[in-house]
């Protein structure tokens, strides 16, 4: 499935936010493959200046970070009037209710369990595109 377009007909910019290279480096292929535009970011405070540099439409987040995890970071992005309405996927190796109910607190739009491959991936960011 191809990109999603926004009213300039350019593709839509993704930020992927992961401390694990191999993650980031995996989500790009399939997001350039499906022909959207990548930023990366390596933790949530990287991800917080590229956000106002890049302005995604879109941001895909894991939760296990360094210093600022992406519950927080999730937090403060939603807490921003102007970034507040970025649709956020929350990427983890948890699944439990408990993580799922913490990730709606935070603002996430929807999560990814950590393997996931690149329908599933894609399938995310089509659910939420179709909403927002």
């Amino acid at each position: 499935m191809l990109a999603d377009k926004n009213e300039n007909n350019t593709c839509m910019t993704i930020l992927v936010v992961d401390d694990s290279k191999m993650i980031r480096v995996t989500t790009k292929k399939i997001l350039l493959k499906a022909g959207y535009d990548v930023v990366l970011a390596t933790d949530g405070f990287d991800a917080l200046s590229k956000i106002v540099e890049y302005r995604p439409g879109l941001i895909i987040l894991d939760i296990m970070m360094p210093d600022i995890d992406g519950y927080e970071t999730c937090t403060l992005i939603k807490q921003h009037r102007e970034f507040r309405n970025i649709p956020i996927i929350m990427l983890s190796g948890k699944n439990s209710r408990f993580d799922r109910s913490r990730s709606k607190l935070a603002g996430f739009n929807q999560c990814l369990t950590k393997p996931f491959n690149e329908h599933g991936l894609i399938s995310a960011i089509n659910n939420i595109t179709a909403v927002n």
